[in-house]
Order: C-alpha cells, then sequence, then structure tokens
C-alpha cells in the first residue's frame, strides 16, 4: 500500500527544511571565525539557535491550533527564511544571535506542525513505513546538509541567499497539496518535575544527549578549524557524526532491548568517553584520522537520547506517555541551549580538546547516575520497544504512542 499523497509532500518539506536548516550552523561558525567573532560569541549562536528551537517547540502547537496547519508551518518557515537571509546585511554577534533564534524558531515550529500532521493521519497500517521512511529523510537530508559547507562560501550573501531559497521552497509541498487539513490537536502539557521524579536517569541521559550532540554540531566547526581542517573537510567532519550515529541504531537497539537499559546507558556512556579520548589524542594525526573519530564518536553519543527516552518511558503509565515525550524535550533543550556557551568558552581558553574533556565529564556525570539508579531500584520485567527517536518537537510523543498500556 502507497503513502497518501500528503505524507509525501510532507517529506518533501522535510528534506528541504532540513538541507536549509542543517547547513547554517556550520556556515555561522565560519563565517563568524572569518568576520573576526570571538569563540564565545560562535558559541553564543548555537544557544541562541537552541533557544528558538525551545520556544518555537512550546508555541508551535498553540499557534497550529489558532490559525492551521499550512498557515502555520508558512509562517514558520518565513521566519527562517528572513532570519537567514539576514546574516550579511548586518554583520555583528549579537545580530546574528537573534536571527539565529528565529531559524531555531523556525526548525521548531515546521517540525511541530508535520509531525502533528503525521499523527493525525498515520494509520496502524502505514506507521512503520512512515516513521522509516521519516527517519531516513531527517538523518539522509542531515547529512547533505553538512556537506553542503564544502562549497558555501562563509560570510557570503549567496550562500545564505540559497539557504533562504531551498527554506522558502519547502513552504510549496505543504501549502499547495490538495490533501485536507487535519484538525489540530491539544497542545501536551510540560511536566518536567514529574519526569524527572519518574525517572532521573532518563532525564540525566536526555540533558546529556543536549550537551553532547549541541556541543558537537554547534562548535563542532570551530574545532575542526582549530585542528586545521579546510571548509570542504569540516563538513565531511560533521558528516561522519551523524552517519556514525545511525549506523549505530540498530546494534543499540538489539542491546536496549535485550538488557537492562541502564547497563546500556552506562556503557554507552564509557564508549563516549574513550571515543573523546581517541578524539583527542589521535584526531590531529591526518584527515582520516579525524573523520574516523568522529564517527566512532557519533556511533557512541547519538543514541543516547533515544535509549535514555525509551528507559523513561518503561516507567510510565499510558497516559503520560506523550506529556513524558514533550517533558524529556524540554530537559533536551535545557542541556542544548546551555552547551554551545559553555563548550566555546572553554575551547577558547584551553584549546580545541576542551570541548571534548567537556562532552566527557558530562558523560560521567551520566554513567554515575546510572549507576546510583541500579542501587536505588530494579528495572521493569516489561520494557518499551526501543526506537530512534529524533529530536525535532515537543508532539513526536503522538506518533511513538504505545499500543500497550505499561505497568509502572
Amino acid at each position: 500500500m502507497r503513502f497518501p499523497v500528503s505524507f509525501v509532500a510532507l517529506f518533501i518539506a522535510i528534506a528541504l527544511l532540513q538541507i536549509s536548516s542543517g547547513a547554517i550552523s556550520p556556515l555561522d561558525a565560519l563565517g563568524g571565525l572569518q568576520s573576526g567573532f570571538s569563540l564565545t560569541q560562535i558559541g553564543m549562536l548555537g544557544s541562541s539557535h537552541f533557544l528558538g528551537f525551545f520556544i518555537g517547540c512550546w508555541w508551535a502547537p498553540r499557534l497550529i491550533g489558532n490559525i492551521g496547519h499550512s498557515r502555520a508551518f508558512a509562517a514558520f518557515a518565513a521566519c527562517g527564511a528572513i532570519g537567514t537571509i539576514a546574516h550579511p546585511i548586518w554583520i555583528d554577534p549579537y545580530a546574528w544571535a537573534l536571527m539565529r533564534v528565529m531559524t531555531g524558531l523556525c526548525i521548531a515550529g515546521c517540525y511541530t506542525v508535520v509531525e502533528a500532521w503525521f499523527n493525525s493521519e498515520v494509520t496502524n497500517a502505514t506507521r512503520g513505513r512512515m516513521l522509516g521512511t521519516y527517519r531516513l529523510v531527517d538523518l539522509g537530508f542531515s547529512m547533505l546538509a553538512q556537506l553542503m559547507i564544502g562549497f558555501l562560501e562563509p560570510a557570503a550573501y549567496l550562500s545564505y541567499n540559497l539557504l533562504a531559497i531551498i527554506c522558502c521552497a519547502c513552504v510549496f509541498p505543504l501549502t499547495l497539496t490538495q490533501a485536507k487539513q487535519p484538525s489540530a490537536s491539544k497542545a501536551p502539557r510540560l511536566s518536567p518535575i514529574k519526569a524527572f521524579r519518574l525517572s532521573p536517569l532518563g532525564v540525566v541521559g536526555v540533558v546529556v544527549a543536549g550537551v553532547t550532540t549541541a556541543s558537537f554540531r554547534m562548535v563542532g566547526p570551530i574545532y575542526g578549524q582549530e585542528v586545521g581542517l579546510a571548509a570542504s573537510q569540516i563538513g565531511y567532519f560533521l558528516a561522519a557524526f551523524v552517519l556514525g550515529g545511525a549506523l549505530a541504531q540498530l546494534p543499540t537497539g538489539w542491546a536496549a532491548d535485550r538488557f537492562d537499559r541502564r547497563w546500556v546507558l552506562i556503557a554507552m556512556s564509557g564508549f563516549a568517553m574513550v571515543a573523546c579520548a581517541v578524539m583527542v589524542m589521535y584526531a590531529t594525526q591526518s584527515q582520516v584520522s579525524v573523520f574516523m573519530c568522529a564517527l566512532l564518536f557519533g556511533a557512541a553519543s547519538f543514541p543516547v537520547f533515544s535509549v535514555a527516552s525509551a528507559h523513561a518511558n518503561d516507567f510510565a503509565d499510558h497516559e503520560f506517555v506523550v506529556e513524558l515525550s514533550a517533558s524529556l524535550m524540554f530537559w533536551y533543550g535545557v542541556g542544548a541551549i546551555a552547551s554551545p556557551l559553555i563548550s566555546s568558552m572553554l575551547i577558547e581558553k584551553y584549546g580545541p580538546s576542551a570541548l571534548f574533556v567537556f562532552i566527557s565529564a558530562a558523560h560521567v556525570i551520566l554513567a554515575t547516575v546510572g549507576l546510583g539508579r541500579m542501587l536505588s531500584r530494579p528495572t521493569v520485567d516489561e520494557r518499551t520497544p526501543y526506537r530512534y527517536i529524533p529530536r525535532t518537537s515537543f508532539v513526536l510523543g503522538r506518533l511513538f504512542r504505545r499500543k500497550s498500556e505499561r505497568r509502572q
């Protein structure tokens, strides 16, 4: 059975959105360095992106309820296009930070619209193929966006203009489709304290995932330039991180469904610390070594969010699943907003290796909390299936709602 036409339109919109939004972070980092921004100011741009992302996750469901899916998507895409194309008009770190709030708002809002649309149209017959295709589009075009840095000139009007054009183009599939817009669903509530009480390890895991992913993807271009990579090589460096995470999903899922997920998280933290050490010691030896280290680091750290989320869901009852998903995204945003600024400050003071020392410290905390939680309570007998979960919106939990109620 084929996908509904509306699903095809949504996949095309996500692909275009991922290209435009995924390329702007490394482009800003390289453009900021070329324009004389300090490393701390470049880290501030990454933090600003996640601040806008967090605002968009909260606001988008409410805007959809007021004006509908297509209009909300167009509004958020316009916000992203304006924030992108304004970069070369006013080259200032604080102005760029405001623009990055706009682009973060765009990606969170647009993803929320798409996922809410998916949720209203998906059936049991199409759910598996839809989620598989969604993961493939999300990861595949994320890697493609990183590779675009090879031919986008930093701090150039043409580069930002091209990304703004692609961002505008993502509006066409949703606004021109003849498929009927779904009715707006109620915005999920945020209960971060309840989520922490339910699963402290799950919350710490998603915070560490936010710290790791945001630090590497937003500040990684600084590290790449500091160790001597050219712009095109930085694109391969960032793409290798995403590829490593994609390749690790299958073995991680196998382990998470068969063993105590607390041990899996502890093992992944240990693996991530080893990958950080390897990155510090060997990444500067050759171009091949830095790419392989990024691949290894992505495999070690990228699946942490999905495992931590699955562990938290093991203790949630059926009614709290969507609310828990939104609350975990809140905690992910807490880690993601703070980490680019902190890691860039550390690089500025102690050198490029400080990025991976900072990430290693976060994983030490995760492993320590994991060991502590194993002494506090036993694991559940029946676990929810492991799924790769994109970090895209507060409403994503509805797509992954379990079919049967689990025991708390």
